[in-house]
């Protein structure tokens, strides 16, 4: 009877209830919480789903992930040295038309008018008591990019990094309930109405030489953003080329589809109780807020500028679709243009400042990274 008591307690010493906490039953809860955004109300359920599994798994305890070899050290491993986010970049690339900012390339100031959120968040990060790193990767979250998000925190702050990750998440999956009001206070009716000339048609030739030219200047200009760049603009290529379906096929499904599991479950993998739960987690989710919010009411603001000066020919609702939350945020543009005007099409000249926002939110990382430099 004692060597059975002996064995129920050896194993009970063993097993993850004997060092379970209050922390990690909090944490579980979140990750259930977040499973039903996910499935139960369709918010991200490609991304949200594998990162709140991972949630999960993180706060199982003695689970030993991050001691002992195997497929979840790989996936921390992917992480914490910025192998999958370029990767993600590499599917985004193939799947993205960058035809409609070939064809209007002004639209690529709204792509940049609408960073104005990252370095608002930016400055408030440092106010609150962040470091600049830090402040840096929370910043980044108003390009509603996941990938630059996680790519700049495992640089920059680490510690941050599930927090980062969910907020940037989150807030690409609301985009249709935090976009229209925004867009509603900063324009007319008029304004909503007006209706944009068709777009010129784009040369396959054009779309070949952009994603070489643009890799080119901005790898030169700064290099750390190199990465995500360059698979961003390689993944375009294979899409643009003609005699690379293959490649290009792989890039944007079964290629993409593995890292997005990877990627998500990683970020999941870092969500544990010690450094999630903690006020700095809060301020962060408030300041990812302010910066998609402001981000976008830079993005409007600056198409009713551009608006006055081309004598009323650019809608300003395109500007909001200056966050990289690609194609959502240009499906906002058309939701509510369309609202004011039945016959308004703002979709195609929507994207490009969409795409002109991926750019853009990659450029802003490198620039952070130049000028501030990863944390020690």
């Amino acid at each position: 009877m004692e060597a059975f008591v002996v064995a129920l307690q050896s194993v009970w010493n063993d097993s993850g209830f004997s060092a379970f906490t209050m922390g990690n039953a909090i944490m579980m809860l979140v990750g259930i919480i977040l499973l039903y955004l996910a499935i139960g109300k369709g918010f991200e359920p490609l991304l949200l789903s594998p990162i709140a599994f991972g949630c999960l798994l993180a706060n199982v305890p003695k689970t030993g992930f991050e001691d002992q070899p195997g497929v979840m050290q790989v996936i921390l491993y992917g992480i914490h040295h910025e192998i999958f986010p370029p990767l993600i970049f590499l599917g985004v690339g193939a799947m993205t038309d960058f035809g409609p900012l070939i064809a209007n390339p002004k639209t690529l100031l709204l792509g940049a008018a609408a960073q104005a959120g990252v370095f608002i968040s930016l400055l408030g990060a440092m106010m609150l008591g962040f470091t600049v790193q830090e402040a840096s990767a929370i910043g980044i979250i108003g390009g509603a990019d996941g990938p630059t998000a996680i790519y700049l925190a495992a640089k920059m702050a680490p510690n941050l990094l599930g927090a980062i990750a969910v907020a940037a998440y989150s807030y690409m999956s609301l985009v249709p309930l935090i976009q229209p009001p925004i867009m509603k206070l900063c324009t007319t009716e008029a304004d909503r109405k007006i209706v944009m000339a068709q777009l010129r048609p784009v040369t396959r030739f054009e779309k070949i030489v952009f994603p070489i030219a643009t890799t080119i200047v901005i790898s030169l200009l700064l290099p750390p953003v190199c990465p995500l760049i360059g698979m961003l603009m390689l993944g375009n290529l294979f899409k643009e080329a003609g005699c690379l379906d293959r490649l290009s096929d792989t890039a944007q499904n079964a290629l993409m589809n593995i890292v997005t599991i990877m990627l998500a479950t990683g970020t999941g993998l870092t969500m544990k109780a010690e450094s999630f739960l903690n006020y700095q987690t809060i301020l962060i989710i408030c300041l990812g807020l302010v910066a998609f919010a402001a981000g976008t009411f830079a993005g409007v603001i600056f198409g009713k500028i551009m608006c006055v000066l081309d004598g009323g020919k650019t809608n300003p609702l395109i500007g909001s679709a200056g966050v990289s939350a690609v194609p959502m945020a240009a499906r906002v543009s058309q939701v509510v243009g369309q609202k004011a005007n039945p016959s308004n099409f703002l979709l195609m000249h929507a994207m490009g400042p969409n795409v002109a926002g991926v750019i853009g939110t990659a450029v802003a990382a490198g620039a952070m990274l130049a000028m501030i430099g990863a944390a020690k």
